[in-house]
């Protein structure tokens, strides 16, 4: 994947994600499911800026846009084997997330709910 696609995958995470207000390094542990690349996330984080995604304060992160993931529909398992993209462990369903700018995973199914914000 390039780094344009990752950029944008960045930016529609950071649209659905639950909370209206995220200290800065819950929302970097998150985008680190993209990429950890420090250089690529901070690219992610002005390019949301930019767009009106995210306004950022000292430290916190506010979400501009209203959003969220609608587990029933835009997270999809799959059986197989896998390796969580947030945590390492192995899994044999995989839980991924269809965003507009493509998918993100596999997760676990407790990681992908803290991806999201949800635990």
């Amino acid at each position: 994947m390039d780094p344009d696609e990752r950029v944008d995958l960045g930016i529609a995470l950071l649209e659905r994600l639950e909370h209206e207000e995220l200290p800065l390094p819950a929302v970097v542990d998150r985008l680190e499911t993209i990429t950890t690349n420090p250089t690529l996330t901070r690219t992610i984080l002005d390019e949301a800026e930019l767009r009106g995604v995210i306004e950022r304060t000292d430290g916190v992160v506010r979400l501009t846009s209203g959003g969220y993931v609608r587990f029933q529909e835009q997270v999809i398992r799959r059986e197989g084997e896998f390796r969580c993209e947030r945590c390492g462990s192995s899994l044999s369903t995989g839980h991924f997330v269809r965003l507009e700018a493509g998918e993100i995973g596999p997760f676990g199914s407790s990681c992908v709910r803290k991806v999201l914000g949800r635990e």
